[in-house]
């Protein structure tokens, strides 16, 4: 059976709206896209007339006249774990409050990947981009620059990005982990942190680690650097095979979802953390701190970081101006608790 074409005849238009609130078409225009030049009494009045009617702006056919979509894009390296969940909604509601939606997509930390992906946003008419980290193709960067697409970077702080970025120093995040091992006393300690060709995020925590071991004296052989992806099966198979080889005193992880893959398998193999070994994390990720015990990690604020992007975005967007500043970096916090 042939599929029937979808209609929106019969949908109410912005003159059904103007006669049900008793204002001229022209003014129901301005109270949706210049708010500020409309009454709030009579903005309110139109509000309650398109919802009774179940008015739905068409914003494409506004920026195909060079007026904004609404829609900004989100482009993160996963959304299959709680690395971003937070980051995400937390942009996603900010976004909300200044009347704008989200497209969100993940590219896998394949950043050929992103180069499609930033495309196919630009294709939508998206009114900004906002990009995890500083790692990306130079094609990507053109695209958004040859259209002048604002875009910025979050989850990375720079001092020297050319890139808008909100977030933070990931090799002080590093240093600050590797410092609360050493201050326990550990010395035989293991890295686990996943590959860092395509993420700068990771790159930068493992450099601020081994930092920090190195002005404490503790030179890691390579074979206690150990590549890890942010899978809990795969850290959870990973920790399993060095504790029946070689167990360390501690046990330095990338991120919050590495650390808890180490403890389920410190905790099968009849061992307890930290009687037995240390684990830290970074990220404090939703969960961490109702871990058995309780992850002793580094707050990144992912919330704090959302809610910012989001209004930095749209001030790019509606003003058509960089930020000054255009860097802002977001604090660091040990969250010391039973795992060290």
């Amino acid at each position: 059976m042939a599929k029937r074409p979808r209609s929106r005849k019969g949908a109410p238009g912005i003159v059904d709206v103007a006669a049900r609130a008793g204002v001229s078409p022209a003014t129901v225009s301005r109270a949706f896209n210049e708010p500020d030049m409309v009454r709030e009494p009579t903005r309110l009045r139109i509000r309650r007339a398109a919802e009774d009617l179940g008015y739905i702006r068409d914003r494409m056919a506004g920026a195909l006249l060079n007026r904004f979509s609404g829609t900004i894009g989100l482009v993160v390296p996963t959304i299959d774990n709680a690395i971003f969940a937070e980051l995400i909604e937390a942009f996603s509601v900010g976004l909300q409050d200044h009347d704008r939606t989200m497209l969100v997509a993940s590219h896998g930390y394949d950043l050929g990947k992103e180069v499609s992906i930033i495309r196919s946003l630009l294709e939508r008419r998206t009114d900004g981009v906002v990009l995890v980290g500083l790692d990306h193709e130079a094609v990507s960067m053109n695209m958004l620059m040859q259209r002048d697409v604002p875009v910025i970077s979050v989850w990375n702080y720079r001092a020297d990005s050319a890139m808008p970025c909100i977030g933070v120093d990931n090799f002080k995040a590093g240093k600050l982990a590797a410092s609360r091992a050493v201050q326990s006393g550990y010395r035989d300690i293991v890295l686990l942190f996943p590959d860092t060709e395509n993420n700068d995020r990771a790159r930068g925590r493992l450099l601020g680690a081994r930092a920090e071991l190195e002005d404490h004296g503790v030179n890691l052989p390579k074979e206690r650097i150990l590549r890890c992806p942010y899978d809990i099966g795969a850290a959870k198979t990973l920790m399993g095979a060095l504790l029946d080889s070689h167990p360390p005193e501690a046990v330095i992880c990338g991120n919050d979802i590495i650390a808890q893959g180490a403890m389920f398998a410190i905790g099968k193999a009849g061992m307890r953390v930290p009687h037995d070994i240390g684990i830290v994390g970074v990220g404090d990720f939703r969960g961490s701190e109702h871990m058995e015990p309780p992850l002793t990690t580094v707050r990144i604020p992912a919330r704090r970081i959302g809610e910012a992007a989001a209004t930095m975005i749209v001030d790019m967007n509606e003003n058509g101006v960089t930020p000054n500043p255009h860097r802002r970096e977001m604090p660091l916090v040990l969250m010391d608790r039973g795992s060290a």
